[in-house]
């Protein structure tokens, strides 16, 4: 991956060396911190030349500044002062990191007039920082040649000096306070990266075993891992999420992930993931054209993984199962057949009409072994489930399906709050006899319409009276629109979501 910069937090001072980030409120006004490092406002001049007025995430620069050593001074528009929440300095951090270029020596001036300065604002400027500077490019070898020699010295001196990771000290008025809340938030990024890093690798190197192993690594933080393999699902009765998976000679795994942070008598928070590390469709199979994306099918389970390092990184007073069903649906001889009748882990059948309709097979496995065996108070399932979804809602919302309200409305709310954002979508009698089958107790699809929503329906069969929702995250885990904050095809979704959940409603 690219160098992750290292962050740290000072009192005011300005710097003698590096790049110099400060921040322009509307109209270009600088707090008195900013302009001391700017003694011969340069920036003042600078700001009509480039028509820069502050506006929300605009950017000037000047290079080698008058009356200054530093190598250049950047002004980030922070807009109005009284509309920054704490998604705004999440991406002015993001928009700092868009502007570091090559810098390896930075110091950013957490300082605008009338700003009630507090930990929280650098503490978000520095997680900002940290999600946008996300880069996958672990696969990527670089050759430099100078005059044809591809082993210079010169070459080598250049691919060091990249590797070298920004240090970037915030200047604000509570660096002990910013050290403190930056604790917490640098938990949730690095669930956060995690989840891309998961996304974004190729199928060949995380298949099921691999991606479950992984897994492991999360006991570092006390979070206790447990695998089960093919032959333990087959004797819980797994035959709805073994038939996915017979068709590919990597096995099966499904990941248990328990973190204890809560009181011993309260029942645990279940988060439950869809885990394909590569979907053919199987026999009913998918377009060449786009399957290569097919690696990200694990988004629900990557953000599951996410989460649970994150809740586990910053002690959440919380009791958490996080439970992920990993399997690769491809083509052979063994694969399930159109046609197919299997019996899943409740003891109900399912006939399989479309063997790229699996993700649901997998689930229905998993969220029901998830509520048998820990009675939890809640089910939450990230999948990226349908094409439909994003037929409805495009990639800058994913689908909410529930059957509790008020989980449903905590659920709108940390999406609104983390700008992970959740639409609701309906339920109902009239959806869920379209899965009803002639030859066994229903089917995995329903007919041309509601795509989604069908899909839905066939989950709830598997939860019983838990409340329980279920979040289609097809348009947002992979592939959507660029932000202030992630550049990567990877976005990790989910993970800032459910960690606001768990932070706003569940903590004792």
């Amino acid at each position: 991956m690219t160098s992750r910069p290292s962050i740290s937090f000072a009192k005011f001072a300005a710097p003698k060396k590096g790049s110099v980030f400060v921040f322009a409120a509307d109209g270009g006004g600088l707090g008195e911190a900013a302009k001391a490092c700017d003694p011969a406002g340069a920036l003042a001049r600078a700001f009509p030349v480039a028509d820069f007025s502050g506006k929300f995430a605009s950017s000037a620069e000047v290079l080698a500044p008058e009356g200054t050593s530093v190598d250049r001074l950047v002004a980030i528009g922070a807009g109005k002062v009284s509309a920054l929440d704490d998604n705004a300095w999440l991406k002015l951090g993001g928009a700092v990191a868009a502007s570091l270029r090559k810098a390896t020596e930075v110091a950013v001036i957490l300082d605008l007039p009338e700003l009630r300065a507090d930990g929280r604002q650098a503490a978000g400027l520095a997680a900002g920082i940290l999600l946008r500077s996300y880069a996958f490019d672990k696969y990527k070898t670089r050759k430099d040649k100078e005059d044809g020699q591809s082993d210079s010295k010169a070459a080598d001196t250049r691919k060091a000096e990249r590797a070298k990771p920004a240090r970037i000290t915030i200047h604000c008025a509570d660096p002990a306070a910013a050290k403190k809340a930056f604790a917490g938030e640098e938990a949730v990024v690095d669930g956060v990266l995690l989840a891309r890093d998961l996304v974004n690798e190729p199928a060949n190197v995380l298949g099921p075993v691999d991606f479950a192993e992984r897994v492991k690594a999360l006991e570092q933080l006390g979070v206790e891992v447990e695998i089960l393999a093919e032959k333990e699902m087959k004797k819980l009765g797994m035959g709805s999420l073994l038939g996915v998976a017979q068709g590919s000679p990597r096995g099966a795994r499904l990941v248990v992930m328990r973190w204890n942070g809560g009181k011993a008598k309260d029942a645990p928070l279940a988060f439950i993931g869809k885990g394909v590390t590569f979907d053919t469709g199987g026999n009913s199979m998918k377009p060449a054209s786009g399957m290569e994306d097919m690696k990200g099918d694990m988004g629900g389970a990557a953000a599951v993984t996410g989460l649970m390092h994150a809740l586990a990184a910053r002690k959440a007073k919380a009791n958490v199962v996080g439970i992920i069903g990993l399997v690769e649906n491809a083509v052979d001889g063994h694969a399930q057949r159109p046609g197919d009748i299997v019996t899943s882990m409740s003891g109900q059948t399912i006939e399989v009409l479309n063997t790229d309709a699996e993700g649901r097979l997998v689930l229905a496995d998993a969220l029901w072994y998830a509520n048998d065996r820990f009675k939890p108070k809640f089910m939450i399932n990230l999948a990226t489930l349908t094409g439909a979804i994003m037929v409805a809602l495009g990639q800058h919302y994913a689908g909410l399906f529930s059957n509790n309200d008020e989980l449903a409305g905590r659920l709108f709310g940390a999406g609104q709050a983390s700008q992970e954002r959740l639409w609701r979508m309906p339920l109902g009698p009239e959806y869920d006899k379209l899965i009803d089958s002639k030859n066994a107790d229903m089917k995995n699809i329903g007919g041309r319409y509601g795509g989604a929503i069908i899909a839905a329906q066939f989950l709830q069969r598997f939860v019983k009276d838990t409340p329980w929702a279920h979040l289609d995250i097809a348009g947002t885990a992979m592939g959507a629109p660029s932000s202030e904050i992630n550049q990567s095809w990877g976005s990790g979704f989910g993970v800032r979501l459910l960690d606001r959940l768990v932070r706003d409603h569940y903590e004792g």
